[in-house]
């Protein structure tokens, strides 16, 4: 067995292990049942990346990992997120962005609204003045790629709440 194969083993093993303590029952490892899928998610994420300002990156998926109540996201973009520097005090102001936008640029501003847009599509669609404020600040290859990342994170979120994953099992 290879080492990534032992740690997908120990990751679910451990995973279930939690999920049984909290009387759930075992989930799939998607990783290991659809690992095209999974590769071909991983290979969207890398390239919606690319380009972008790895703090806003870590924003961007904090936000919507609040609004989708995905603890295990949550905990590893703040984890990710203090490693490369990031405050305490912004990190605990991104649920809070609109009231506290003073700590945010007006870049980073549009791209937490557009991440709610996107990430609750269904309760209002994208409004046109939440992409313009966007586009104002991203230049069209840069706004696609936002698109994309808001798009990868809602898919690591669902899957996450989808399987079981528990907050702080992480082991990239």
């Amino acid at each position: 067995m290879t080492n990534e194969a032992q740690l997908n083993k120990a990751q679910l093993d451990e995973a279930n292990d939690v999920n049984e303590a909290a009387g759930r029952s075992p989930r799939v490892n998607f990783a290991k049942a659809a690992p095209k899928a999974f590769k071909a998610l991983i290979g969207f994420d890398a390239a919606a990346r690319e380009g972008l300002d790895p703090a806003l990156v870590e924003l961007v998926q904090i936000r919507s990992s609040q609004l989708n109540k995905c603890a295990y996201c949550l905990h590893m973009h703040t984890t990710d997120a203090r490693k490369a520097g990031e405050s305490e005090e912004r990190l605990h102001m991104v649920a809070v962005w609109q009231e506290a936008s003073h700590f945010f640029t007006a870049k980073e501003q549009a791209a937490l609204a557009l991440t709610e847009a996107v990430t609750l599509v269904a309760q209002g669609g994208v409004p046109d003045e939440v992409y313009q404020r966007a586009a104002t600040h991203f230049d069209e290859p840069e706004l696609a790629r936002l698109l994309a990342l808001i798009f990868t994170i809602n898919t690591w979120n669902r899957l996450a709440l989808s399987t079981g994953k528990v907050a702080g099992t992480d082991e990239r």
